[in-house]
This record gives structure tokens, C-alpha cells and sequence, in this order.
């Protein structure tokens, strides 16, 4: 079904409007993204807004102390977490935090939970940041990022019109295995949860990187070759994750990962192989850090 684009762009439109009252992030979680995009703030300028937010500081060190970072020894200041993750790292922790509230509740039915999108969103998060790591590629925090937001699209669909995401994993669950969820989600909505995720992301002044992670992971390779990395990464751990069975799984349609998305990031199966048998473990450590 070919996507009329007035009408998509419309509908997305009018969801980020009916939504935007609540699917919000926290007024200092939106502080903290436009802090560290600013190239002329300091880390000072950071724990100045985050000492504001005691929950918020207790999250950072309950992450920053996880198994997840590996650093050694108890950090028991903000300043020090600062300086030894960087500012992109707590911008990302102060991110995940807000997000996971988002994915409370919403158990539409036999086949659709926001619980269960979070925790395959979580193991998305993990093999992206397995991925990232293999290929030092010093994106790994963003990497991280980009595959925990990558499905908020889905949560953008069910805040707008929860009975119209029920009809349509309904009808990706009764067309079996193969069937493209995105394709019903088209013919539903006139619109797709890439679309969704895009435009939340855009009106969340998100960096650029993670629009493209949410409005291209089923598509990679149709972004500019300059800003595919992140996309392939998480494109490849849909897949990765949607193997172990744990968590929403529908908007993947198959599980084998094409040779010219591997290309695109130069990895070979076996690097995939060693990514898959570490991931189970990375994922626990992910659970425990944002619990």
C-alpha cells in the first residue's frame, strides 16, 4: 500500500499534539539534553541543574556504580560521576531514566504490553551497546540510547489511539510469522511507528542521530551512508533480541540479518555470534542498572 505523505504527515502531527501532554519528558531532563548540546557548557554548568533533582542524583550513581560501567571502586559524588562517564553519558542516563516511566502499564492485550516493549527495547539497548563496543567506534552511550528509544513510536501509537494499535497487532499476530507489521500499521494509521517515533524525537530536540535510529531502523540503508551506523546497529539487534523470545517481537518479521547490513558495519557472522552469546548477560546487567 503505497503511504499518502500529507495524510501520514497529518496524523503524525495530530498524535505528537494529543500526546504531548503525556508522553512528557521532565522540564530537567530536557534541560540536560539542551545543556550538553551546548559545546560551551562545562561540567560544573551539568551537576549545577542535576544537584537540583535528588532522585535524579541517585539514579546517576546507582547507574555510574553498576556492573553495567565496570569503573572500580564506589562513586559517591555527581561531580565525579561527571568526570569519569563525560557529559553525553549522563545526558543518556538522565534520558533512560525518564523513558522507563513512560513504558508503565498499557497491557492492551495477549500481544501487546508496554511492559513488554520495554523489555525489548532494554535488550535492543544491550546489543547495540555490544555492537558499539566490538567496533570501538566511541559511540557506545549513544549507541546505548539509540536502541532503548528506537520502538517509542509504539508508545506514541498507544497514548493517540490505543484501540487502533490493538486492531493492528491483533491482525499481525492472526497473519503469523513473515507478516510486516509496519505495512498494517500503514494501512491503520496512515502512518508507522518510525514515522511516530521521528517526529517525538524531533519535538523532543533529540540529536539528529537518534531521529534517524527511530525513523529508520527497519530501513537502514535508506538513510545517507553518513548517518547509517547507529540505524544498522539497531536493525541488527532487533533481530538479535527478537531470537530470545523475551519481550514484543511482532514488528520483526524475520530474524536473519542480510549481508549487506553487516557490510554497512563491516562485521562478520562470527563477530555476531560472539555478540549473541554475550548478550543474555549484558542484558541483565541493563535490567539491573535501570530497575
Amino acid at each position: 500500500m503505497a503511504v499518502d505523505v500529507a495524510k501520514r504527515d497529518a496524523v503524525v502531527a495530530a498524535a505528537i499534539r494529543e500526546i504531548s501532554h503525556i508522553a512528557t519528558l521532565p522540564e530537567i531532563t530536557l534541560k540536560i539534553i539542551q545543556l550538553v548540546e551546548d559545546p560551551a557548557s562545562t561540567a560544573q554548568d551539568l551537576h549545577n541543574v542535576i544537584a537540583k533533582d535528588p532522585a535524579l542524583c541517585t539514579r546517576i550513581l546507582k547507574v555510574v556504580n553498576s556492573a553495567f560501567y565496570g569503573l572500580p571502586g564506589q562513586i559517591g559524588s555527581i561531580n565525579r560521576a561527571i568526570v569519569l562517564l563525560g557529559l553525553n553519558a549522563v545526558k543518556n542516563i538522565a534520558i533512560a531514566a525518564s523513558l522507563a516511566k513512560l513504558f508503565k502499564g498499557g497491557h492492551l492485550s495477549p500481544n501487546f504490553s508496554a511492559r513488554d516493549l520495554w523489555i525489548h527495547s532494554v535488550g535492543v539497548a544491550a546489543a547495540t551497546k555490544l555492537q558499539a563496543d566490538h567496533l570501538k567506534l566511541g559511540l557506545a552511550d549513544e549507541s546505548f540510547l539509540g536502541g532503548l528509544i528506537h520502538d517509542v513510536g509504539l508508545m506514541v501509537m498507544l497514548q493517540f489511539d490505543r484501540n487502533k494499535l490493538i486492531d493492528t497487532v491483533e491482525r499481525v499476530a492472526a497473519a503469523g510469522p513473515g507478516t510486516d507489521m509496519l505495512a498494517i500499521e500503514n494501512e491503520t494509521f496512515n502512518a508507522n511507528h518510525q514515522d511516530f517515533g521521528a517526529a517525538l524525537c524531533d519535538k523532543w530536540k533529540f540529536p539528529r542521530s537518534f531521529i534517524h535510529v527511530c525513523g529508520f531502523h527497519h530501513r537502514p540503508l535508506d538513510l545517507p551512508p553518513e548517518h547509517r551506523t547507529i540505524a544498522s546497529m539497531v536493525y541488527i539487534s532487533d533481530r538479535l533480541v527478537a531470537e530470545l523470545k523475551a519481550g514484543f517481537r511482532l514488528d520483526v518479521p524475520y530474524l536473519e540479518i542480510p549481508q549487506d547490513v553487516l557490510d554497512q558495519l563491516k562485521l562478520s557472522r562470527k563477530s555476531i555470534d560472539d555478540i549473541r552469546a554475550k548478550l543474555p548477560e549484558q542484558i541483565d546487567a541493563v535490567c539491573d542498572m535501570l530497575a
